[in-house]
């Protein structure tokens, strides 16, 4: 570039317009311009800069970056994940460098994107039937079952239960946010046990319907499907498909049979094992783990069912069915990619 400048500059061409054809300010064509004509070709060259002269080399980025990429397991060091301080003790031990800072390897692994010190959890589908399940919960989302479209008086309800939400009474009030300040939280709390919350969505009308119980079960959820099937338009429903999970509240045929018995117009709809994600109601109870108990400061279990009972009186009083994308397409997909990997030659699947 500081070439072009010049040679453009030796057939009389100005600045501004040397600027232009090479996309730079009209600074820097001046300044180079101005450079070559007091110093000639040295004056092209970048000037001596102060400051400390780089220490850390290619071999030293390589391999801070190599150790990040392995477990420590490998190195028999008895961590579960690496540190940046850990992995600067290695590349040291290495002999590749003699002293290198933990700030200096988070630098070189910022620009590699790596973080060995977090992880993601995963784990594969195992039910046999996962596509079966699967498919019969996303069409039921589309108000289709067994190939037929629902009629206006056929429901889709999503349930499962919130466990162990407890009540936490802090020790001093929490501060609202203020000028360069964030909201405060006192750190100690007084236990006042906990309750469990079970809820049902339906699915396309948006409505919430919940109850708190002191521990879950099959009582319990049979009670929640009671509160549900009292109220119209459920109670003279054609039927109502209730989505849940395998849990030991509501697992197997057996479930399906007892519910049918005392609601003959309710089909129990099981979720695959592992596949919580397909069940609507878990996006209510993220909403209410991240604007109701997180983090939370009530004086007792009472206090915390009527918080609950408010969210969900404010969640009804704006009801909106989720908008779900995930369709039987996409799960195709996903089934793909998922046999894809298995079938990779080298890999291993826990």
């Amino acid at each position: 570039m500081r070439a072009q400048i010049v040679l453009l500059a030796g057939d009389g061409v100005d600045n501004t317009t040397i600027a232009a054809w090479l996309d730079i300010a009209v600074n820097t064509a001046s300044k180079w311009r101005k450079r070559f004509a007091c110093e000639g070709i040295a004056g092209l060259s970048d000037r001596k800069r102060s400051g400390r002269p780089k220490v850390i080399g290619a071999a030293v980025v390589a391999e801070v970056t190599a150790i990040a990429c392995e477990l420590p397991a490998t190195r028999n060091l008895p961590f579960s994940r690496f540190s940046s301080a850990e992995i600067a003790a290695e590349v040291i031990a290495s002999g590749v460098i003699d002293q290198i800072s933990a700030s200096s390897v988070r630098r070189i692994l910022d620009d590699a994107v790596i973080r060995p010190w977090r992880y993601r959890s995963w784990i594969f589908p195992r039910d046999p039937r996962f596509a079966e399940k699967a498919g019969v919960v996303l069409d039921l989302y589309e108000r289709v079952y067994g190939g037929r479209e629902l009629l206006d008086d056929e429901f889709v309800i999503s349930s499962d239960e919130k466990t162990s939400i407890q009540a936490r009474c802090r020790c001093h009030p929490s501060l609202p946010p203020g000028k360069a300040r964030l909201m405060r939280v006192e750190h100690e709390y007084e236990r006042k046990e906990a309750l469990n919350y079970l809820a049902a969505l339906d699915v396309h009308g948006g409505i919430l319907i919940g109850r708190c119980e002191e521990k879950t079960g099959i009582v319990p959820f049979e009670r929640l499907l009671a509160d549900v099937m009292a109220q119209e338009p459920y109670a003279s429903a054609r039927t109502v498909y209730m989505v849940c999970d395998s849990g030991s509240s509501h697992r197997g045929q057996t479930s399906v049979d007892r519910t049918r018995e005392k609601w003959p117009n309710v089909t129990l709809v099981h979720v695959p094992v592992h596949a919580s994600w397909l069940n609507q109601i878990e996006i209510v109870f993220s909403i209410l783990q991240r604007k109701v108990l997180s983090p939370n400061d009530l004086v007792d279990l009472d206090a915390l069912a009527e918080r609950i009972a408010c969210f969900e009186r404010r969640f009804n009083a704006k009801a909106q069915p989720f908008r779900w994308n995930f369709t039987r397409v996409d799960l195709e997909l996903f089934l793909d990619k998922l046999h894809a990997h298995e079938d990779a030659p080298g890999e291993r699947v826990a």
